[in-house]
């Protein structure tokens, strides 16, 4: 693996720092900085399996809200992290992916000990708002703390090359998916709010990991070139759609089995570690889908598959086949997600990475924060079934349009 270069002259002595590694050493480094970015995402994997399990409990059963205000939970958090995104996308550009990275790092602990020390409602307001409890991707993507995910795919993309990266990003939310399998199932051992404490010191621990990481320097970003903005454009539309779609299903699959089903907190971690580890051993298969399809088609085939089998869930109503989808429908939304986060940011300028994540991530969460409170609203209305037909015709717009947008630039299925 080589280190990515961004100009031949040699270093002086104030190059060389814990941003700007020295050359003869740079695969060396390389290597550490994946490993400490793996170790880090696994402790933000865990507090993440075990706050998604738990907000939901804390929100209907200890506190006794409905469904509505746990809808305005997650969107407050979707709110606050396409904004701080956007912001952190920004800075890892023009400042430094580091600094973002660590900033954005003690925001989850932060936000696990305040809801363990004031589990109130306004509180956990304030709390959604710091560790950005969107509930609108999988705990594989990291579930909770989405403002970090724009500077950590960066910092990736700075590490590796166009040729390997899918294999990078898929391995690394591989690992982090099987910390958040973990993690849901710990929260079996835990009352709630000490699940929250739990939570909280083990994502303060990944913080630590970070001061030896080392990133390329960040040097003033060049003018964005057409090129850029018309896949930022492009990519942004098909965001804003899986963000509409995200909204309307992911947070309230718990909520779902908790109103419907009455399944039990033990339980639901269990059935939670079995989606997130079958949904973090498909993303392995995301390079070899990736090779043999490309990536739109690869989008194509999963998510159209989840979306028939979500439309079962709606429509059938048994507890032993809807466990079997909520296990197997997380796995087919995500297994070409690191071949999509490939195509972007191996179609804009280097400097624009940063940016074009987090515009992305802004658009995808901005559509989200919506969608949330319609359907928090209809389950409140025991329309149980109707978020899941928006779903599929949300669902079926995008795929048209990733074929629109990107068909052209796959003309064989051997990845293209």
């Amino acid at each position: 693996m080589k280190s990515i270069q961004r100009d031949s002259s040699p270093p002086t002595a104030t190059d060389v720092s814990a941003d700007n590694p020295p050359p003869g050493a740079a695969l060396r480094m390389d290597r550490k900085s994946l490993l400490l970015l793996v170790l880090f995402r696994i402790s933000r994997g865990v507090a993440s399996g075990m706050m998604a399990v738990a907000l939901p409990y804390l929100v209907l059963k200890t506190l006794g809200y409905g469904s509505l205000v746990l809808g305005s939970l997650y969107t407050t958090g979707i709110v606050a992290t396409a904004l701080l995104g956007l912001a952190v996308g920004h800075l890892s550009d023009t400042w430094s992916r580091k600094g973002m990275l660590m900033i954005t790092a003690l925001m989850v602990p932060i936000s696990a000990f305040l809801v363990f020390a004031f589990p109130v409602l306004p509180l956990l307001y304030v709390a959604s708002v710091i560790g950005g409890f969107a509930a609108t991707g999988s705990l594989i993507g990291g579930g909770m703390g989405g403002a970090a995910q724009p500077v950590q795919s960066a910092m990736i993309a700075d590490l590796t090359t166009p040729g390997n990266r899918t294999f990078y990003y898929s391995t690394l939310a591989f690992l982090s998916g099987m910390a958040g399998a973990g993690g849901a199932l710990l929260v079996r051992f835990f009352s709630i709010p000490n699940t929250f404490l739990a939570a909280g010191i083990i994502s303060a621990l990944g913080v630590f990991l970070l001061p030896p990481l080392r990133a390329p320097r960040r040097r003033p970003a060049a003018r964005r070139g057409t090129r850029s903005r018309k896949v930022i454009g492009h990519f942004s539309i098909t965001g804003a759609l899986n963000g509409l779609s995200q909204g309307l299903i992911t947070p309230f699959l718990i909520p779902f089995f908790v109103i419907v089903y009455h399944v039990s907190k033990s339980y639901m971690a269990v059935y939670t570690a079995a989606a997130t580890i079958v949904g973090a051993v498909a993303l392995l298969t995301a390079p070899t889908l990736e090779k043999r399809l490309g990536f739109v088609r690869s989008v194509t085939f999963t998510r159209a598959l989840g979306t028939a089998l979500l439309l079962v869930l709606a429509l059938w109503h048994h507890l032993w086949p809807a466990l079997a989808i909520y296990v197997l429908t997380p796995a087919l939304r995500i297994a070409a997600l690191p071949a999509q986060q490939t195509a972007l940011t191996s179609r804009v300028h280097s400097d624009d990475i940063g940016r074009a994540l987090a515009i992305n991530q802004v658009a995808r969460l901005s559509a989200a924060s919506g969608a949330v409170l319609c359907t928090g609203y209809l389950f409140d209305l025991s329309a149980m079934e109707a978020p899941f037909f928006i779903y599929a015709a949300v669902m079926a717009a995008n795929i048209y349009l990733y074929f629109r947008f990107f068909g052209q630039e796959e003309p064989s299925a051997n990845g293209g």
